[in-house]
C-alpha cells in the first residue's frame, strides 16, 4: 500500500466515522456540528481529491471511480453552500446523499477480495487494528473538542 493510498485510506475513514457522529448527535446546527462537519468536509475534501492520484488500476488513466469523486465533490459543495446561506433542507439532503456515498464506497473497498484494505486485514491484522484504533481515537478527540468550548460556555450561565 502507497502513502498515498493509505493517506487516502484513512481521510476516508476519519470522514466515515465523523459523519456518522454528525448525523448520530442532536442538536443539529450548533457549534459542535458546524466543527465536527467542517473536519468532516476536509477530510471528505481530502479522499476525492487524493482519489484522482490513484490510478493504480489503469495507469495514466482515469476510472469509472473518479466520476464519482467529481460527482461527490459536486455534492459537497452544494451541501456546504446550502449550509451557508441558510438553506437547510438541501444541506441536510446533500450531506446525508453524501456520506451514504461514502457508506457506499467503504464497502465496495473493504469486499473486494483484492483491494488494499482486504489484503492488509489479511497479511497484517495487528496495522489494519491499529489504524482503525487511531482513527477512531483522532474522532473521539475532535468531537470532544468540539464540545469543550459549548460545555464552558453552558457552565457559567447554569451557575447564575
Amino acid at each position: 500500500m502507497t502513502p498515498l493510498i493509505t493517506a487516502h485510506a484513512l481521510g476516508a475513514f476519519l470522514a466515515l466515522l465523523l459523519g456518522a457522529t454528525n448525523l448520530a448527535r442532536r442538536p443539529k446546527g450548533d457549534r459542535p456540528h458546524r466543527v465536527i462537519g467542517r473536519i468532516w468536509l476536509l477530510s471528505m475534501y481530502w479522499t476525492v481529491s487524493s482519489s484522482f492520484f490513484i490510478r493504480d488500476i489503469n495507469p495514466g488513466h482515469f476510472s469509472w471511480i473518479h466520476g464519482l469523486s467529481v460527482f461527490t465533490f459536486t455534492t459537497l459543495s452544494i451541501g456546504l453552500w446550502a449550509a451557508v446561506t441558510g438553506r437547510i433542507q438541501t444541506h441536510r439532503a446533500f450531506m446525508r446523499g453524501s456520506y451514504v456515498g461514502t457508506v457506499g464506497a467503504f464497502v465496495g473497498a473493504t469486499v473486494v477480495p483484492q483491494r488494499d484494505i482486504p489484503q492488509l486485514a489479511v497479511d497484517h491484522p495487528m496495522l489494519l487494528s491499529a489504524a482503525a484504533l487511531a482513527m477512531t481515537a483522532v474522532t473521539w478527540i475532535i468531537v470532544r473538542l468540539a464540545r469543550r468550548d459549548t460545555l464552558a460556555r453552558v457552565a457559567p450561565s447554569q451557575s447564575s
